[in-house]
């Protein structure tokens, strides 16, 4: 390279990367040290510009925790010290003096009243057994927004026995779509009812949605963090509405959205073939099996 051949020829010619050559050449670069933030000041102003010490400020704590503020935690420190001594002075402050003072209250231990059920390995071998759900999103390209999909498939018939579409999903809509589950299936007065199997979702995991099974009394199961396997059913139906429905149409408004799902649904439950269940569209699969037992294989999840 001294003689002015081309470094990179160079480097080609006896094998080494041009990041090693240059990253030799420069120097190794230290490991940026990380970055703690600035270093507390040391003070804190009264609103008068009069500026007090943190010694002073750990000084009045101790004489608030000693006095009414025994039983307060940071926050209510902090408005006490902002009253009391007229202080310009933030929670994040107060919460580091008063964790060096040791003044920091227990937290209290949040008692969770619906525990969380995992769950099991499952040998389905009837309708009403187990209804898997989930959320499906969908985009309307004309109002520039999305919309919910939420449905319960029995797994064993591959029915969509509810479903709900709507601008917004929260847990009351996934309860409402439950109670028209079980309405449909007639199943509020049934001895034995399904499991409702879901992921973790926030309108699943709601207290909203679980004092809801418990009322009904339904077992709800929630599969792990990173499994959609032990929820494939729900996952595959929803890969079927998209590829089917979703991803054929641009959507102007909510209106086109709403029908064409709808539709969709109707095709789904009493045309579409299943090679699951003998061939048969699920809605027809259903209403035989109820009449003369039509045999599959148990399903296995």
């Amino acid at each position: 390279m001294e003689k002015g051949y081309a470094i990179r020829l160079v480097l080609r010619l006896i094998s080494i990367p041009k990041s090693s050559y240059y990253y030799n050449k420069n120097g190794k670069v230290a490991k940026k040290m990380v970055s703690e933030g600035r270093p507390a000041p040391g003070y804190s102003y009264q609103e008068s510009g009069v500026r007090v010490a943190d010694e002073q400020i750990e000084e009045w704590l101790m004489e608030l925790i000693s006095g009414d503020g025994y039983n307060y935690g940071y926050r209510k420190l902090t408005v006490d010290l902002k009253r009391t001594y007229k202080l310009i002075i933030n929670k994040k402050k107060v919460y580091r003096l008063c964790k060096k003072l040791g003044l920091l209250r227990p937290q209290r231990k949040i008692k969770t009243k619906h525990p969380r059920k995992l769950a099991c390995n499952r040998m389905i071998t009837g309708s009403n057994q187990l209804f898997e759900t989930d959320i499906k999103y969908g985009y309307i390209a004309g109002e520039d927004r999305f919309f919910f999909i939420q449905s319960f498939i029995d797994v064993y018939d591959r029915s969509i026995v509810s479903y709900h579409i709507g601008l917004r999903c929260e847990a009351q809509d996934v309860v409402r779509t439950l109670q028209q589950a079980l309405l449909k299936r007639q199943l509020f007065d049934a001895t034995l009812k399904p499991v409702v199997r879901s992921d973790n979702g926030s309108q699943f995991v709601s207290h909203a949605f679980e004092m809801a099974c418990e009322s009904f009394g339904i077992l709800h199961e929630r599969i792990p963090p990173r499994t959609p396997n032990m929820n494939a059913h729900i996952e595959s139906f929803h890969r079927i509405l998209q590829d089917d429905c979703l991803s054929r149409y641009d959507f102007s408004t909510y209106g086109e959205a709403y029908e064409a799902v709808t539709e969709f649904m109707i095709f789904y439950n009493e045309r579409r073939m299943h090679s699951s269940i003998k061939d048969l569209a699920p809605l027809d699969f259903y209403n035989q099996n109820l009449i003369q037992p039509i045999p599959i294989e148990a399903v296995r999840l």
